[in-house]
């Protein structure tokens, strides 16, 4: 069988996604601990204003108001401003596939 066939399938089996269908986590795997400013889930909370120390996706590391993983409505406006990775169905500026190297910081808690 063609190995890049074999790749897409265990990539598929696996949760990995597709650039139609991004990739999440297994309902049965452990999540990390939630911070204060953030729901039981590890999400942000209702209310929460973009760019704060409150707007945080924990499950996947990113702002909450940039995860397209959790809001797929997010996604034509990245790919609509070049910052899209087709290969692995992120946005570019979060794709750590594509730049290991790349630091996505939450923002310091206020006061």
């Amino acid at each position: 069988m063609n190995p890049f066939v074999c790749l897409f399938l265990a990539l598929v089996a696996c949760g990995g996604g597709t650039a139609d269908q991004p990739a999440r986590a297994p309902a049965a795997s452990p999540s990390p601990p939630a911070a204060a400013s953030t729901t039981a889930s590890g999400h942000a909370p209702s209310g929460y204003v973009p760019g704060s120390h409150q707007d945080w996706c924990v499950e996947h590391g990113v702002p909450e108001s940039q995860c397209t993983r959790c809001n797929p409505s997010l996604v034509p406006a990245f790919q609509a401003t070049g910052d899209w990775c087709p290969e692995h169905g992120l946005p570019e500026s979060q794709c750590l596939l594509c730049d290991p190297d790349l630091k996505i910081e939450r923002p310091p808690k206020e006061g």
